[in-house]
This record gives C-alpha cells, structure tokens and sequence, in this order.
C-alpha cells in the first residue's frame, strides 16, 4: 500500500492553543499538537502535513488544493464549524474523506456550537479529549482511509 498523504487544517483562534481560555482549551500549544500528530503519522507509516489560518478563503483555497494531493483530512474548523456554508462547499466539492476534531465537548457548550455544517459529510467526529482528539481522530482518519474509505 502507498503511503497515505494527510493534511490537517487548523482554523481560527487555534494559533493560541495553549493560552486561548486554557480552562476550556488546556495549555498544550498548536506546535506541540502538530508534533504529536506527526510522530503518530509517522509511526503509521503515513506523510502529514499541517496548516493553520484564521482566514476563510485561506482555509477554502487549501480544501481545493488538497483534492489532487492529500488522501485524508482532518479539520478542526474552529468557529467556522458552525458558520461557513462556503467550507462546507468546498468540502463536498473535493469528496476527500475526513474526521471533524474539537479539543472542547462542542456540546457541552454554549447552544449555537452544537450544531456542525460539516459534520453530515465526515467520516467521524472527535470531541472534548483536549488534544487527544486529535490524535484520536486522526487514527480514525487513518482507519477509514485503510478500510478504503469504509466506516471501520
């Protein structure tokens, strides 16, 4: 099997991981999360690449620029998670499999962050693990994407 090429988007607000309301989010950094994720990618046997922006367009660009390139994504789309119809787009737009992360329990929280805009086109979500979910869900990822795209 050729190596799984994966990309992990990280949007707004997550460049403060580890000091944005560390109750909420705990104190673990962006590039303390990257690396966890690629030591579990490598481990895997898998290419990992991470990309972070509190942009909208950025974020959409980089969706359409994945479609010829990466086999998974795993999204951790912040705010945009319940706002962007746009990202929603681009996803359905590139049909490439992905997992839906958040460090917090989204449901646990205030009602307008229960309610996902991707959540119907993902493979899976993680939840209110900390940085775990990450790592959680890029297994998942990882999982699905063996299993040819399968719910495993």
């Amino acid at each position: 099997m050729s190596q799984l090429k994966l990309l992990v988007i990280h949007g707004p607000n997550l460049n403060l991981l580890g000091s944005r309301e560390p109750g909420i989010y705990g104190t673990t950094g962006l590039s303390r999360v990257d690396k966890m994720l690629e030591e579990l990618s490598v481990g895997q046997g898998c290419v990992l690449e991470c990309f972070q922006s509190n942009h909208e367009g950025a974020i959409i660009d980089r969706i359409q620029q994945a479609k010829a390139v990466f086999d998974g994504l795993l999204l951790n789309l912040g705010a945009y998670t319940h706002t962007s119809i746009a990202i929603r787009d681009a996803l359905a737009s590139v049909s490439i499999p992905f997992v839906e992360v958040h460090v917090s329990n989204v449901y646990a929280r205030e009602d307008f962050r229960h309610h996902s805009l991707v959540a119907p086109l993902a493979s899976g979500i993680v939840v209110g693990f900390g940085p775990s979910s990450y790592t959680l869900g890029l297994q998942g990822l990882i999982a699905v994407l063996r299993a040819g795209g399968e719910h495993v």
